[in-house]
């Protein structure tokens, strides 16, 4: 008995010391699920269970205060001094790291993500006037390079964290689950979230198609209650921005001069004509953009149906793009059982125009006129004795070079879900696109540069089709207890893809009694046919593991076998796994900062794989063509020989990524900042390496496993926002440094040109090689004294007037041996800068762009200013003379490149820019005048863009767009991005 006593006395001795505090966690709407509750000072925790319940062991006498801190609300500190249970109400804070991010066949809470993902407010992405997503994405995140460019149903380049090959292959789009493209036909106005995952731990769960990076975007779904009605309309006005060229009196001095300088007989000009073929070629571009969706939703399921139209009529004549969108997207759940499906059907035509207008207006002489009935076809383009010149007519181009582009497209997805358990989920996913595309090219009889020859009409018609199939099976394992989370994913996916395209042509196409052309194939004479078709086949098993303790420690692992047809049967399967791991030291007893709300250090490791060949590239190719006689009757018999060298060796090209990175936020979630520092390495990089003819090699060069490439660079991003005032707003300022190296070329090279440019071991893809000029030779003792070491006159021909250059080697004389490295294309460093503010109806919104260090090559500069050809030049340009001799133009001299060499520094410029990416400020009607128009919610925008560029590039725009690798500081005269100014109105109902 004394026993049981003593056991009974010291069980309310301990329960003294450890009394259960209990209570509940609410926010605004209701009980809060997760809430860490802690008694501060120990190391005593628990969380709230899903109703919102806790209970925690304390020492009554101490007076405990207790803790409470859940992701996404301010933390907020408690003494138990009363009656309990407690009821404790936690206040939103201003933070998105509740959000919930889409990553790959599933989703994650933002404060959960370990790799590197970037997550794109829509909005901003939506406000911009572009035909692409890509388009808009330029300075909203960090690590991506994106040039777009003004023509319209162009397609902008982007890169994530640099280039990883050779082959400029863009990131892997996948829409709502389905793996495509997110091109010109693609609706920017039905996304709902946008992802980009850039390292190899986020991107991994796509293996073998995510070196590039991947760019997971999610349509709009419609939400439960009333039908809700929205639509947007929007017309833009579209300038581009023009050269400042001479006119036919400034223009003919010039002409002249460079005629005498050489003492070649002067041209007979036409004074009587000038022309201005900047206004000839281009004009004010318009856009219509057009947007209707219907959405609703019960507790059965939800849906979306929404229809598009955007039309573009360009800012160069005989350029437009229109498309139409259509999309329906619906769910439906009964028990454990969901059913929905994703459907996108679009129509997209654009109107091309052949050669280049932007180099055109260059050539073209304003002493040619615009329409010259004596030439065929009824243009001007010039003369052997008024105006030689080789500039292409773009008004004869327009109207004679007619060439349309037009695709069908289909695409969506049915996936179905069983909870199987609470826990576990079940889940299918079947895709299919498919594509009809058809070209049409009409040329018509006649002429639009100089001795042209006199082609027949001809029309060419090409109709190809697409398709792909996606079948995907995932089973994903989500459970807590306690303090751990754990979510595992095992999958499978099969994707096949098949084109398919067949042409024709004809000449000598009939002409119709309207001044066309009967444009069908059954008319004309002298037909060609041809065609192809190609299948690949890609299969894959994938895996994820996820855990999160107490939101503390953070460890994922991803594991992806993929196996292609476009590999040999050795070495068609590539397995590419990938590890990561966070500690939100926020989170932990020790760490006493109240001013910083969340703090996270993040490190990974992982690898990804490219097959970025063709279909059949392992496989030589046989040209069954040949024939050969054979015989004492000398019998005509088929023949067939291999004209391409082929690999069977090819195998995956593999990306290893390294990352490390901290998120923060800072003064109850005001400030957020989050930095990255990566390193990649690409190694068997896939190239087609150059043999000779001689080998028998002329179907195209081969491809091999040859070089190996490096990057490493750094990202940072903070915002500030403040949403607790009547005046909110927001400011985001991020920052990307990156710089590529080739690690080795393969094969023994050491370098490789390519235009104005080199690429050589341990320096960055396409460096500038040319030749360095040293100033303006003043008179001819300069030209003398200008010696080598052992007293040779280095340019013993030149003039007073004429370019220095500089003799690296030394031996004397000025060849291609004297050129060196003078720079490269790629940018030290881009910025983004994006400000939002709103105060009762109005709300602005800004955001600038700039890119510094590169050096690029003036293409158009290098047209106008050499003097050696028939061309326009620069208004108010001023050559050098006896008379002028302080000026960085030398001599004017036709017909010689003695000082219009295209291979020197004199075209190189510094390509830094800054410019006002977009500005807008819109208005939301008060709801006293929505109530009486029956309106939700209407607002009425006006914005701009590339309305203001600060550069000291004499271009048109130094953000232009190059789809070369070697050469993508070279503007050969592109089209250049457009200034827009866009009146939009917005209702729903």
């Amino acid at each position: 008995m004394n026993k049981i006593i003593i056991v009974f006395i010291v069980c309310m001795h301990v329960f003294a010391l450890h009394a259960q505090i209990t209570g509940t966690v609410w926010d605004k709407d209701g009980p809060l699920k997760g809430v860490a509750v802690a008694v501060k000072g120990s190391s005593t925790a628990t969380q709230s269970d899903q109703d919102g319940h806790f209970r925690i062991a304390a020492d009554p006498a101490a007076v405990p205060v207790l803790v409470f801190s859940h992701i996404g609300y301010l933390t907020q500190s408690v003494t138990v001094s009363g009656t309990q249970p407690l009821q404790v109400i936690l206040q939103v804070a201003n933070t998105d790291l509740d959000e919930v991010v889409v990553v790959g066949y599933g989703t994650q809470r933002k404060q959960d993500l370990t790799g590197a993902v970037s997550v794109v407010k829509v909005a901003d992405v939506q406000k911009r006037q572009a035909t692409t997503v890509a388009e808009s994405l330029q300075g909203l995140a960090t690590g991506i390079r994106v040039r777009g460019g003004g023509r319209p149903g162009s397609e902008a380049q982007i890169q994530i964290r640099g280039l990883k090959n050779f082959s400029g292959t863009p990131p892997l789009y996948v829409v709502d689950g389905l793996i495509t493209t997110a091109n010109r036909d693609f609706n920017p106005s039905d996304i709902e979230s946008i992802q980009i995952l850039k390292d190899a731990s986020a991107a991994a769960i796509y293996g073998s198609r995510a070196a590039n990076g991947v760019i997971i975007i999610t349509t709009k779904r419609g939400q439960q209650g009333p039908a809700q009605i929205e639509v947007s309309a929007k017309s833009t006005l579209q300038t581009t921005p023009r050269y400042n060229l001479a006119k036919t009196e400034e223009f003919a001095r010039l002409n002249y001069m460079a005629y005498d300088n050489a003492n070649v007989p002067r041209q007979d000009l036409d004074m009587t004509v000038d022309t201005d073929w900047q206004d000839a070629a281009f004009r004010t571009g318009k856009v219509q953009e057009y947007s209707a969706s219907f959405s609703g939703g019960g507790e059965g399921g939800n849906y979306f149906i929404s229809g598009g139209y955007f039309d573009n009529k360009g800012a160069v004549i005989s350029t437009d793009f229109n498309r139409f969108n259509f999309r329906v997207n619906t769910v439906s759940k009964k028990g454990i059982f969901t059913i929905g499906e994703n459907l996108a059907i679009s129509n997209a035509k654009a109107d091309e125009m052949s050669g280049n207008p932007y180099i055109d207006v260059l050539r073209l002489l304003p002493t040619i006129p615009v329409y010259n009935p004596d030439n065929p076809g009824g243009y001007g383009y010039g003369d052997e004795r008024r105006a030689r010149t080789f500039g292409s007519n773009p008004v004869a181009i327009a109207d004679l070079d007619d060439r349309t582009n037009a695709n069908l497209r289909i695409r969506g997805n049915l996936f179905s879900e069983l909870q199987l358990l609470p826990s576990l989920k079940y889940r299918f996913n079947l895709g299919y696109e498919t594509s009809r595309d058809h070209h049409t090219y009409l040329r018509k009889a006649g002429s639009w540069t100089l001795n042209q020859p006199l082609d027949p009409s001809q029309y060419h018609e090409n109709r190809a089709e697409s398709s792909t199939v996606l079948v995907e099976n995932t089973l994903s394992f989500e459970k807590e207890f306690n303090a751990h989370r754990l979510n595992v994913l095992a999958g499978q996916s099969y994707q096949r893809d098949r084109y398919a395209q067949m042409w024709g042509t004809k000449r000598n196409m009939l002409e119709n009694p309207n001044g066309g052309y009967y444009t069908v194939l059954d008319q004309g004479n002298e037909p060609q046919t041809g065609g192809f078709a190609n299948r690949t086949d890609i299969i894959s098993y994938f895996g994820r593991f996820e855990y999160n303790y107490a939101d503390k420690y953070l460890v994922n692992g991803i594991i992806r076998t993929d196996g292609a047809s476009r590999f040999g049967n050795n070495y068609k399967f590539g397995t590419f796994p990938s590890i990561s791991g966070a500690w939100r030291i926020s989170q932990e007893d020790f760490f006493q900062a109240s001013w910083i709300n969340d703090l996270k250090v993040r490190a990974n490791y992982g690898t990804l794989g490219s097959s970025n060949i063709g279909p059949y590239d392992y496989i030589p190719v046989v040209n069954t063509f040949p024939t050969i006689a054979m015989g004492p009757g000398q019998v005509i018999l088929p023949g067939a020989t291999q004209v391409k060298l082929a690999n069977h060796d090819l195998r995956w090209e593999t990306l290893i990524q390294q990352n490390y990175g901290f998120d923060a936020a800072f003064l109850n979630n005001r400030i957020n900042v989050s930095a990255e520092y990566f390193i990649s390495k690409t190694k068997d990089v896939l190239l087609q390496y150059p043999l000779l003819l001689s080998t028998g090699n002329d179907g195209g060069n081969p491809f091999t496993n040859g070089a190996t490439l490096s990057n490493r660079g750094m990202e940072l991003s903070v915002t500030y926002q403040e949403n607790t005032k009547p005046f909110q707003y927001s400011v985001t300022a991020n920052i990307k440094k990156l710089r590529n190296r080739v690690v080795d070329l393969g094969y023994g090279q050491n370098r490789t040109f390519s235009g104005n440019t080199v690429t050589e071991k341990g320096q960055p893809i396409g460096m500038w090689y040319v030749l360095e000029t040293d100033g303006i030779f003043q008179n001819i003792e300069e030209i003398n004294s200008y010696q080598n070491a052992e007293g040779r006159v280095i340019q013993p021909n030149a003039q007073p007037g004429d370019i220095r250059f500089k003799d690296h080697n030394g031996d004397g004389t000025i060849t291609n041996a004297d050129k060196t490295i003078v720079g490269d294309a790629w940018a030290d460093y881009e910025m983004g800068l994006n400000m939002n503010a709103s105060y009762k109806q109005f709300s602005f919104s800004m955001d600038w762009f700039g890119s510094f260090g590169a050096t690029v090559f003036n293409g158009p500069r290098s047209v106008m200013d050499m003097f050696s050809d028939n061309t326009n030049y620069r208004a108010d340009i001023q050559p050098w003379t006896p008379e002028n001799p302080n000026t960085d133009v030398p001599r004017a001299y036709y017909a010689s490149t003695i000082n219009a060499r295209g291979d020197t520094d004199r075209w190189l410029e510094d390509g830094s820019f800054v410019r006002l990416k977009y500005i807008g400020v819109s208005y939301r009607l008060p709801s006293s005048l929505l109530d009486k128009i029956y309106f939700s919610e209407a607002q009425v925008t006006l914005s701009g863009q590339n309305l203001l560029t600060f550069t000291k590039y004499t271009g048109l725009d130094p953000e232009f767009n190059n789809s070369n690798i070697f050469q993508k500081g070279h503007d050969f005269g592109v089209f250049p991005n457009l200034r827009t100014v866009s009146l939009g109105v917005q209702f729903r109902f």
